[in-house]
């Protein structure tokens, strides 16, 4: 008995929720309950390949399927009421009301929220709102770092629902609004005609910071290049014989870059023969992890500097793009850089095609102008759905905290247990050297303060 109430598509301007992605809904959609059926329909938002992907993880069917319950008792609460008093039925004997197959699931997954006391529906939602704030929190590793966990938590948590009048105050206003919640299954808010707020990410995520008096301004986090835009750049490989793809380091963001490649279509990228990286020892040290992200072969071309306040990477660049043009027949490139400079390579290889992926605030109006007055499509990098480079972030991150652990941090314990022993003029024989750093050194404890600062603890 999952829940699958249609919702007509939202009304209104609709200009501010274009080319969003679905992930997030998606998610909270699976958590809550939403029917398999919707999922499968391909003109509802919830998208199936991100159902199958949490069915998998056992926190997430857990929640769901205990919120699949809790909303039915809500929808069924007078008959399940009626069945277990007059007809002394266990919720284990209502198919009409009560859906087995969560139940099942959930005995599978070791959850049992029904207790030998629990005589009446109220008693199960108590329990199940128990299970939910316990759990639920098992979930977040499944959202992004970037959205404020404690929203999402929230509206699966039922104000005051571990007493009888929180449940009863929850009933009251999920039946007097029940054509607004989304699928009309039960979550926690303050029901409002918003239409399906589960439309897309970028509604979703702006209003669910607005019930918190908050504000979403990252919205390359849940949007993407619209079709206009990966339109003109499939066509520009599909009408190109070769291509290279040349990145001025300096000038371009390697998160960003990733996450353009990475929402573009591989029937596509599969024709680009290589990405050529112009780098110097001033740029983020990411970009040489940025193999390990697209299948496009990478080369990183190091360029040292003369002077240090004077950059050769454009000069560089300029050069391995005319030796690409005439000794190895490239015929189109894609430039990355958000700099002027190279305004001299593109007018003069007038038998090249070129593609300019630019970052919004970084590149001048002038340049943009010359780009449109000769025909050369550019795009914004910034524009691409950059939820998909947390990989690469995430790796970045702790590959400079290994660095950084590497450089600091030079501890050998058996060369600490001989200076102590120096120390304090104490004889120990190798095996109760070995004994003593088994029992206590091995399993010493790293303690971080609240101001950061790290300090060891042995166990005594």
């Amino acid at each position: 008995m999952e829940y699958d109430t249609h919702f007509a598509p939202m009304t209104g301007d609709k200009s501010i929720y274009t080319d969003s992605t679905y992930e997030i809904v998606s998610k909270v959609a699976y958590l809550l309950g939403i029917s398999r059926r919707i999922f499968e329909n391909e003109h509802e938002p919830p998208k199936l390949d991100v159902y199958n992907l949490m069915d998998a993880e056992k926190s997430a069917r857990i929640i769901r399927h205990l919120c699949i319950i809790r909303t039915s008792i809500e929808r069924n609460y007078k008959n399940i009421r009626n069945k277990s008093k007059y007809e002394f039925q266990s919720i284990f004997s209502m198919p009409d009301y009560i859906p087995q197959d969560s139940l099942k699931r959930l005995s599978e997954d070791g959850i049992n929220f029904v207790k030998k006391s629990s005589t009446q529906p109220k008693h199960h939602l108590i329990e199940i709102n128990r299970l939910i704030s316990d759990r639920i929190n098992n979930c977040k590793p499944l959202f992004p770092l970037w959205l404020n966990w404690q929203y999402v938590k929230e509206l699966f948590i039922m104000p005051d629902g571990l007493t009888e009048d929180g449940t009863k105050i929850a009933a009251e206003c999920y039946y007097a609004n029940l054509p607004l919640y989304p699928y009309q299954v039960y979550l926690n808010w303050k029901p409002k005609d918003e239409g399906n707020i589960l439309y897309n990410d970028k509604k979703f995520v702006k209003l669910l910071y607005e019930w918190h008096n908050d504000c979403f301004t990252e919205y390359s986090k849940v949007s993407d290049a619209g079709n206009y835009v990966k339109g003109n750049i499939y066509d520009f490989i599909a009408d190109s014989r070769k291509i290279v793809i040349v990145v001025d380091c300096e000038n371009s963001d390697p998160y960003k870059l990733c996450a353009t490649l990475k929402n573009l279509n591989q029937e596509y990228t599969d024709k680009i023969t290589s990405i050529i990286l112009f780098d110097d020892e001033h740029t983020v040290a990411t970009w040489r992890s940025l193999e390990q992200y697209t299948q496009i072969p990478v080369e990183h071309m190091m360029v040292e500097r003369v002077k240090q306040n004077k950059s050769l990477v454009d000069i560089m660049l300029t050069a391995r793009a005319c030796q690409e043009h005439y000794k190895n027949n490239v015929d189109s490139f894609v430039i990355v850089s958000s700099d002027s400079d190279y305004w001299g390579l593109i007018s003069s290889l007038t038998d090249a095609r070129f593609l300019v992926m630019v970052e919004r605030i970084k590149c001048g109006s002038d340049m943009k102008k010359a780009l449109v007055d000769s025909g050369i499509f550019f795009c914004y990098i910034d524009d691409f759905y950059s939820g998909n480079a947390e990989d690469i972030k995430k790796g970045a991150l702790f590959k400079e905290l290994y660095r950084y652990l590497d450089s600091s941090l030079h501890l050998n314990v058996n060369a600490m247990m001989e200076e102590a022993l120096r120390a304090t003029r104490i004889s120990m024989s190798t095996a109760e050297q070995r004994q003593f750093i088994e029992r206590h050194i091995r399993n010493m404890q790293l303690m971080i303060d609240d101001e950061g600062n790290v300090s060891f603890e042995l166990k005594r």
